[in-house]
C-alpha cells in the first residue's frame, strides 16, 4: 500500500490501529458495533465488509475465546486488516472477496454471530467520492439488502446478525429482513438528549419468534450544545470508547 497511514489508538489504547490517512478511516461506529455482540468464547464470528478490521479487533479485545472472520473487497484494506489483527495479537482471519462471490469454503461455513457496518449511502442516490476507498466504504456498489440477505444465509441455527446502519435506511433493512430472521431489536442513536437519532444498532435471530422491540435510544454526548474541545461522550458511551465495555443492545 503506497497511501500514508496512520496509527490510531481504540478501547483507550487497548488497540493501535493501522488506517489510511486519506480515504475512509474507521471511527466510532464499528466500536459501537462491536461492543453490542453478546457472543460468548467459542463462537464463530464473520464480519462483513471487515475494512481495517476495528469491529472484530475490538469484539476480540473485549472477548477472548472468539474465532473471528472478516471478509474485504478492497486489496489494500484487507492487508491493512491482517496487519492489524497481527500486531494486536487477535485470531482474525481476513478473505478478499466480494460478498455476492464469496469463496467455496466460506459459503459451506455457518456462523454464531454475523456483523456488518455496510456503506450508509445509496449509491443510486449520491454521487461517488473522489478516493476509491471512501467511496466503496460509504457507497459501494453492493445493494443494502444483498448485504442483509448474504448475511442471513452465513447464519448457523439461531444465530444473531448484528448491524449498524443510517436511521433512514431503518425501513429498507426491516423490510429485507421481513420472512428471513426474526426477534429483531432496534436502538436509535442519538448524537444528544432530545435530538433525532442518526443511526442504529440492529440485532436479529435466525429461527428467531420473539416480538419486534423498539430499545430506547443511545445518547451519544452530554448537553444540549458542543462546549469546547473537552470530550463530551456520556458514561455509557465512554465507557465503550474508552475501556472496551459492552453496550447492551436492549438495556
Amino acid at each position: 500500500m503506497t497511501t500514508e497511514l496512520t496509527t490510531d489508538a481504540f478501547l483507550g489504547g487497548k488497540l493501535q490501529i493501522l488506517q489510511p490517512r486519506r480515504g475512509y478511516r474507521a471511527g466510532v461506529d464499528p466500536v459501537l458495533l462491536a461492543a453490542s455482540i453478546a457472543a460468548k468464547p467459542g463462537q464463530s464470528v464473520l464480519e462483513l465488509g471487515c475494512g481495517v478490521g476495528v469491529a472484530s479487533l475490538c469484539l476480540a479485545a473485549r472477548l477472548p475465546g472468539l474465532t473471528l472472520t472478516g471478509v474485504e473487497l478492497q486489496v489494500d484494506y484487507a492487508a491493512l486488516a491482517r496487519r492489524n489483527a497481527m500486531a494486536n495479537d487477535a485470531p482474525l482471519t481476513v478473505i478478499t472477496a466480494d460478498l455476492r462471490a464469496l469463496p467455496a469454503k466460506l459459503r459451506q461455513k455457518r456462523f454464531d454471530h454475523v456483523i456488518m457496518n455496510p456503506p450508509y449511502f445509496d449509491r443510486a442516490m449520491g454521487t461517488a467520492a473522489t478516493d476509491q476507498g471512501r467511496d466503496m466504504a460509504l457507497g459501494g456498489d453492493t445493494p443494502l439488502a444483498s448485504w442483509l440477505d448474504i448475511g442471513a444465509r452465513r447464519l448457523g441455527p439461531k444465530g444473531y446478525l448484528s448491524m449498524i446502519q443510517r436511521i433512514e435506511r431503518l425501513p429498507e433493512v426491516l423490510a429485507a429482513l421481513d420472512g428471513r430472521l426474526g426477534s429483531l431489536i432496534v436502538r436509535p442513536i442519538a448524537g444528544r438528549e432530545g435530538r433525532p437519532p442518526e443511526l442504529f444498532l440492529l440485532r436479529a435471530r435466525q429461527e428467531g419468534r420473539a416480538a419486534f422491540q423498539m430499545a430506547p435510544a443511545l445518547v451519544m454526548h452530554q448537553g444540549a450544545v458542543h462546549l469546547g474541545d473537552a470530550e463530551s461522550y456520556t458514561a455509557a458511551v465512554g465507557n465503550v470508547l474508552r475501556n472496551g465495555a459492552a453496550l447492551d443492545i436492549l438495556p
